[in-house]
């Protein structure tokens, strides 16, 4: 197991994403588009969009590129999966426009600060998890210097691609994601 990477992540409007090379944040109907899970969206090839229950601030975040997929933790009150894939650097790549060449994968927090994620090309199965999720609702805003209220870890591993699925679902927040999911058709 390799971290790569684990701090604060800066939040606004509830959202952070992982993102190829200068790929621009896709909008929420294209992320979630034909998924059962609304708190990682994965429905645009090299970019996922991550929901958080804090509105605006710091949360905690890890990131970790493994082997194999890791253990199922209970310390995870959320768990979600998608799939990710990396293309190759020869594969023409384009979104909304914009065409991508450069096949950096980065954690992007609000306001364009990233975080590189060493993967290569190819195919990769992702773990979400959150906790803290309603406390990070009900809190909103988050100043500069306070206590971390709620927490997610990603984690990638290499596997062929499957349908996204929510593995554990405990607060309030992330089924209210969870069915707006679906909506996005």
């Amino acid at each position: 197991m390799a971290r790569v990477f684990s701090g604060s992540l800066h939040v606004h409007y509830s959202q952070a994403y992982v993102l190829t090379g200068e790929m621009i944040n896709p909008g929420l109907p294209d992320a979630f588009r034909g998924q059962t899970n609304g708190l990682c969206g994965a429905a645009v090839r090299g970019a996922l969009w991550l929901v958080t229950g804090l509105h605006t601030g710091s949360v905690g975040f890890t990131v970790d590129v493994l082997d194999a997929a890791p253990p199922l933790d209970d310390v995870w009150e959320e768990i979600v999966e998608v799939s990710f894939t990396v293309p190759d650097k020869d594969e023409e790549f384009e979104y909304d426009d914009v065409e991508i060449t450069e096949r950096r994968i980065s954690l992007v927090e609000w306001g364009g600060g990233d975080i590189p994620i060493p993967i290569s090309s190819g195919s990769y199965r992702v773990r979400y998890c959150a906790r803290g999720m309603d406390l990070g609702r009900r809190r909103d805003t988050l100043l500069s210097g306070e206590d971390l209220i709620d927490f997610y870890s990603l984690a990638f591993w290499p596997a062929e691609p499957e349908p996204d699925c929510v593995i554990k679902q405990t607060s309030e927040t992330a089924a209210y994601w969870h069915k707006c999911a679906p909506s996005y058709r």
